[in-house]
């Protein structure tokens, strides 16, 4: 199997709400099942593991906290075992209102074409992510992006 370290996927997106309001969104999943997973066990905690399911496709995955960095920073390590990837959250706040995201997710393992797969669905799965984010955050507009992504009866 190979690896190739340089390969990721980002997804950015300024939302205009306060960087710890923006960043409660992803540590919480109270607030996180407004628009990305359907249920948390608990709020992510930096050496702790917690379980996020998406109950519209029966699929729960386990993610374990590698860094906190409060308003600044979340690294957290899920996936598959033998398979885990690395999400970044970098939050950069622009003033006292305006928050820029940036989620990279790295360390895909595999040949070229399931690395190239897997970096699409990522990027395009975090877009749709903070999309989401700040129609939630800005707006208070849950708009199911993740569940309308692979509607029912569709192959």
């Amino acid at each position: 199997m190979a690896t190739v370290n340089n390969n990721f996927a980002k997804a950015e997106m300024l939302i205009r709400k306060p960087v710890s309001e923006v960043f409660q969104a992803f540590i919480n999943p109270e607030i996180t099942s407004k628009f990305w997973f359907t249920k948390g066990s608990e709020k992510l905690e930096e050496g702790k593991t917690a379980e996020w399911t998406w109950e519209m496709y029966g699929f729960s995955l386990t993610v374990l906290t590698k860094v906190i960095e409060e308003d600044k920073r979340i690294v957290v390590e899920w996936g598959n075992n033998g398979e885990e990837t690395l999400v970044e959250w970098i939050f950069n706040p622009l003033n006292e209102k305006e928050t820029f995201v940036s989620i990279t997710n790295s360390n895909f393992k595999g040949d070229t074409d399931k690395i190239l797969s897997e970096v699409r669905n990522s990027t395009e799965g975090f877009t749709l992510v903070l999309a989401g984010a700040k129609a939630f955050l800005e707006y208070q507009i849950q708009l199911n992006l993740v569940l309308d992504r692979f509607p029912k009866g569709l192959s």
